[in-house]
């Protein structure tokens, strides 16, 4: 199966970026198709996060437009949420032993901890840094 990340989610609803139009074709595509596809849910907090954020963008997404596009996406019968499960706590303790992490990076830890929990090989993102999980495929949707 394959995640869709943040920025993905964050470049269907805004406008602004260049990929706005690949990223909503992408996810109308899995939304709409039989393939199983998996939204973590660190990274609706975090599209909701961002696109309501009024330094990021703005004018920011009003909050309860952002949350309609995720209820939309979660009404897609292929899609797969997930979130910490019972092996949560020693897949974490792992990638921090084995990886040099700290910081911002820790949040791509949480999602490629949950990623491996789930048994999740890949991950639809243009974040260079979840390259540094080895166990996860990285695929760029969006090349330039």
């Amino acid at each position: 199966m394959r995640a869709v990340d943040t920025n993905v989610l964050v470049y269907a609803r805004r406008v602004e970026p260049r990929q706005h139009e690949a990223a909503l074709r992408l996810l109308r595509a899995l939304a709409t198709g039989s393939e199983p596809w998996v939204l973590p849910w660190p990274c609706i907090y975090e599209f909701l996060r961002v696109v309501t954020h009024p330094r990021v963008f703005f004018p920011p997404t009003p909050i309860l437009e952002a949350w309609a596009g995720i209820e939309t996406l979660l009404e897609s019968p292929s899609v797969v949420l997930i979130s910490e499960g019972k092996h949560h706590r020693q897949i974490v303790s792992d990638l921090l032993r084995t990886s040099s992490l700290s910081g911002n990076l820790l949040h791509d830890a949480h999602i490629a901890a949950l990623l491996r929990e789930h048994g999740v090989n890949e991950i639809l993102t243009d974040d260079d840094d979840f390259r540094r999980f080895p166990s996860l495929k990285v695929t760029n949707p969006f090349p330039s």
